[in-house]
């Protein structure tokens, strides 16, 4: 695979996918090197000179005040990576720590972290081989930049923490020992700018982000099918009600589910029946997916901004030979996209459970009790809603907000957090919650559709009701449900019912 160089452009999140989940390797760009060298020029400069800079050549947050000579500047550096490592808590993903690696040496190519040419270039070499850092998930108050997380992530290049290496957890002396490389010694002000960012909360988020706005497209497929089974009409979807309110997500998401359905028989049999409306779950679905799919769209850029931003303090500027102190490394941003996201994929996971409910309620859909034959020597699909409203209540839990919480820290002098790497890690567990109860819902749809009629279905419909039917046969009776809901959420999760449509009737929007 060619490497994605970076440094010489805007870097997505699609690039951080294809590198954090598919191994896609990394390079520095010519320019990119050159703008670290200049900042790393500038600092040893300012060392040299005797300069008082924060965190060079003084202590930390609350100890700021306490001038370093210059002979211990690097053991001030390597102190900062060992006291700042006081994480716990279950280890985050591979895939987020390479993101966050990514994501600091993104930062770095930006020249004004004051990083080595040389340290920065080792976190790609780590990242080329597969070096996955051991990061506990929990300690980042997200201010300051998320200094317990990433000074667990960087530990190993100084043959200290663990790390995971071909399929071996190892210490970082033995990470360092079986590469043939030899630690490395932070120099001035590296320990410090290793640290002060906001790459683990970003890194968490934009990999959520990316699955959610999937996951909204997967949403309307789940809705387009509930509602052809219960007989739900498609004038909902009139482009000609969403432009009377031109929200852009609802708009598409109307487009969208209009296309799934299109061609339906099971629709145009009953278009002369006496109901007048459709539910709010079938009728209002746009205007619900749609304000889930703009908060997305918010979040979605928020985290592509703080992917390309310098997040450090100080911040070098080499053109002026000036450094500037400043709060960059605050996650507020992050943090207030990333409750939006949770509030955003609760919904959409809210509005699928009260689908599946009117599926499985006979009063509701006419169908069979829990959409199986036999009721009563049969459950059917009772605790698999059951299970949907569970996820569903743990998300109203998980979207409280964390942004609107602060705690002081270091003496009072950062006393005020946005607590942003918890808010990220909220919208993580509440997208993949979502997953759970979509893929129930397709479920649950599928089988509908067996009990429901002869008719066709929509082009859309009928592609992801053969997604389903080739991992998940239909049920005529009580069987062990969990392993088909958890084959139903790979099918959500890897996108294979969501890339099965888009080959049917175009690409979703």
């Amino acid at each position: 695979m060619e490497a994605l160089k970076l440094g010489e452009s805007f870097l997505t999140i699609g690039q951080l996918v294809d590198v954090a989940r598919r191994g896609l390797p990394v390079a520095i760009s010519e320019k990119a090197v050159r703008r670290i060298q200049e900042g790393r020029r500038v600092l040893e400069q300012w060392v040299s000179q005797g300069r008082k800079v924060y965190g060079v050549t003084t202590g930390f947050g609350a100890l700021a005040d306490v001038a370093i000579p210059r002979e211990q500047a690097r053991t001030l550096q390597r102190n900062v990576l060992l006291s700042h490592a006081a994480g716990v808590g279950e280890p985050f993903p591979e895939e987020v720590v390479r993101a966050a690696m990514l994501l600091r040496v993104q930062d770095a190519t930006l020249g004004r972290s004051g990083l080595s040419p040389e340290l920065v270039q080792r976190i790609v070499d780590f990242l080329n081989l597969g070096v996955v850092p051991l990061v506990p998930s929990k300690g980042s108050v997200g201010a300051s930049g998320d200094l317990a997380p990433l000074a667990h992530m960087f530990l190993p290049l100084l043959g200290e923490g663990e790390a995971i290496c071909r399929g071996r957890r190892l210490s970082g002396a033995e990470l360092l020992r079986e590469l043939g490389m030899d630690p490395l010694e932070p120099g001035p002000g590296e320990g410090l700018a290793l640290i002060n960012g906001t790459q683990v909360m970003t890194a968490v988020g934009a990999l959520a982000v990316w699955d959610a706005r999937d996951l909204a497209r997967t949403a309307d497929v789940a809705c387009a099918m509930s509602l052809e089974v219960l007989l739900g009409t498609r004038t909902e979807f009139d482009p000609r009600i969403h432009i009377a309110r031109p929200h852009p997500g609802q708009a598409v998401s109307a487009r969208n589910m209009l296309r799934i359905t299109a061609g339906s028989e099971i629709i145009s049999s009953h278009k002369d029946c006496s109901r007048i409306q459709d539910a709010y779950t079938l009728r209002c679905s746009p205007q619900v997916h749609g304000a889930c799919r703009d908060a997305i769209s918010y979040a979605l850029k928020v985290l592509e901004t703080e992917m390309n931003s310098s997040t450090n303090n100080p911040l070098i500027f080499p053109e002026s030979g000036e450094y500037l102190l400043g709060g960059n490394f605050h996650g507020q941003p992050v943090a207030m996209a990333m409750d939006f996201l949770a509030m955003a994929a609760s919904e959409l996971a809210n509005i699928s459970e009260r689908r599946i409910e009117r599926l499985v309620n006979p009063q509701l859909s006419g169908l069979p009790a829990f959409l199986v034959q036999d009721g009563g020597l049969n459950s059917g699909f009772m605790i698999a809603q059951y299970t949907a409203a569970s996820l569903v209540s743990e998300n109203k839990v998980l979207a409280h907000p964390a942004s609107v919480d602060s705690i002081p820290t270091s003496a009072n002098r950062e006393d005020h957090v946005s607590m942003g790497t918890i808010a990220a890690r909220k919208a993580r567990e509440v997208v993949r919650n979502a997953e759970q109860v979509l893929a129930i819902e397709l479920m649950c749809a599928a089988q509908a559709l067996d009990l429901f009629t002869d008719l066709k279905a929509g082009a859309g419909t009928q592609a992801a009701y053969r997604a389903v039917r080739q991992r998940i046969p239909h049920l005529t009776e009580d069987r062990f449900l969990a392993p088909e809901i958890s084959a139903a959420v790979e099918l959500v999760r890897g996108r294979i019912v969501l890339r099965r449509v888009q080959e049917a009737v175009g690409s979703l929007g």
